[in-house]
């Protein structure tokens, strides 16, 4: 696949370029990004050393900051020794904050970008002895990361991890519609009639599903290697889309995830975000 890499990239060049005529949303959140973090608007360190007990949870990597209130709130969390129930509740790094039995401690925020290799489950762990997505980025920080989404055992591509509970769940949830683009090789030639089809909008028996964007690769040898840009997050969607036409998938590669691409990761292999990708995130819509 790789050796035919050259008529899909032409396909994403061709997806983004849309993307920078401020028409679909990518590109206007990065022209909001632009404005947002000039030097008079970055935000200030908190000089008395203080953060929101919420935040504090969603750092520690618990759950997003939304639900830390309601955990906050039922009276689950600790400072101290003290329980807690009041909402804005500020706290520093150093108390001793604990939820039910376990003590938290506020961790640096990372975010780890991976190349996954076909044949690794996304877990944490696996009573079969499986291979895991983890291990593959066991090395990338000393702090606990997980999966964002994920991608089954034979998919390659893309996939986040990160121990940010707001920004995971603000990715995976179906409200923000955050776009994945895939290169699919079928097992035959996709007809043009069901190519539009699939455009059009396919019913399953879970609901109706519509792409953003599909397309043939011009560069394939033929018509078995497609293109599909999708912002749903339903179980094994792209497969199932294709599956209902009477096509079996051969591979299936997340080559682009929420702005984020493969550029310079091989294959097996994570980078780092850089903060201007993680604020680009955040800023989505």
């Amino acid at each position: 696949m790789d050796k035919k890499k050259g008529g899909f990239d032409k396909f994403i060049k061709k997806t983004t370029k849309k993307r920078k005529s401020f028409t679909p949303k990518a590109d206007s959140t990065q022209h909001k990004f632009k404005k947002k973090t000039s030097s008079s608007q970055q935000p200030k360190a908190n000089p008395d050393g203080l953060i929101r007990l919420n935040k504090f949870l969603a750092d520690a990597g618990v759950c997003s900051r939304r639900e830390a209130d309601r955990l906050i709130e039922s009276g689950a969390v600790t400072v101290n020794g003290k329980v807690v129930i009041e909402l804005g509740t500020k706290v520093k790094r150093t108390d001793k904050v604990m939820y039910g039995d376990q003590t938290l401690r506020a961790e640096k925020l990372q975010y780890i970008l991976l190349n996954k290799p076909k044949g690794f489950i996304t877990t944490s762990n696996d009573p079969q002895d499986r291979k895991i997505v983890m291990s593959l980025v066991q090395n990338a920080c000393d702090e606990r990361i997980y999966p964002v989404g994920r991608l089954d055992r034979n998919t390659t591509g893309l996939l986040l991890f990160t121990n940010d509970g707001d920004l995971a769940k603000k990715l995976t949830h179906p409200k923000h519609g955050v776009k994945k683009l895939y290169h699919v090789v079928l097992d035959k030639p996709l007809t043009k009639a069901h190519l539009l089809e699939i455009a059009a909008g396919v019913e399953l028996e879970d609901g109706a599903i519509k792409p953003d964007k599909i397309a043939y690769d011009q560069k394939a040898h033929d018509k078995s290697e497609v293109g599909i840009e999708i912002h749903s997050g339903r179980n094994r969607i792209v497969r199932r889309v294709f599956e209902h036409f009477g096509y079996k998938v051969v591979r299936l590669d997340r080559v682009m995830f929420a702005s984020l691409t493969k550029k310079d990761i091989p294959r097996g292999k994570w980078r780092k975000l850089t903060e201007k990708e993680v604020n680009m995130l955040k800023m989505l819509p």
